[in-house]
């Protein structure tokens, strides 16, 4: 299992980079804005708001950190890391939920579904160990 659970790990960590390459900076962030926006008017899920400098600046800072938190991933993969990432998977998709909640593009629709499955599969080894209590329960091997 362990294995198998650290090839999700990566497959998420590379599927990170792929996806979050372009809001690393103010510049690939804007083509990707206004990407995402026209494919979201094309297929009727709706575009997204103008770009301004403080929404730049919070994408940006999100693309920065999780560019680097998928390199630790890819290049160190610990199951500690798979039970992190899925806590965060969980919190994006809260906060991906309350988003669409409150009108957002529904193209966010794709990006939570991918949240959610890699989310649950960094997880539910874990809560497996857990529930497990307390003959096989390890903090650092799911």
């Amino acid at each position: 299992m362990t294995k198998n659970y650290l090839r999700v790990v990566r497959i998420s960590a590379w599927y990170d980079l792929v996806v979050t390459a372009g809001f690393a900076t103010p510049w690939t962030y804007a083509l990707l804005h206004d990407a995402l926006s026209a494919v979201g008017t094309a297929v009727g899920l709706g575009g997204f708001p103008p770009l301004d400098p403080l929404q730049s600046l919070y994408a940006t800072l999100m693309g920065s950190v999780v560019l680097i938190w998928a390199l630790l991933r890819v290049t160190r993969t610990l199951p500690i890391h798979g039970l992190l990432d899925g806590i965060a998977r969980m919190l994006f998709s809260t906060w991906f939920a309350y988003a669409l909640g409150h009108g957002v593009s529904g193209i966010l629709w794709g990006f939570l579904a991918v949240e959610v499955t890699f989310g649950l599969l960094q997880l539910v080894p874990w809560a497996r160990r857990v529930t497990a209590w307390p003959s096989s329960v390890c903090p650092t091997e799911p």
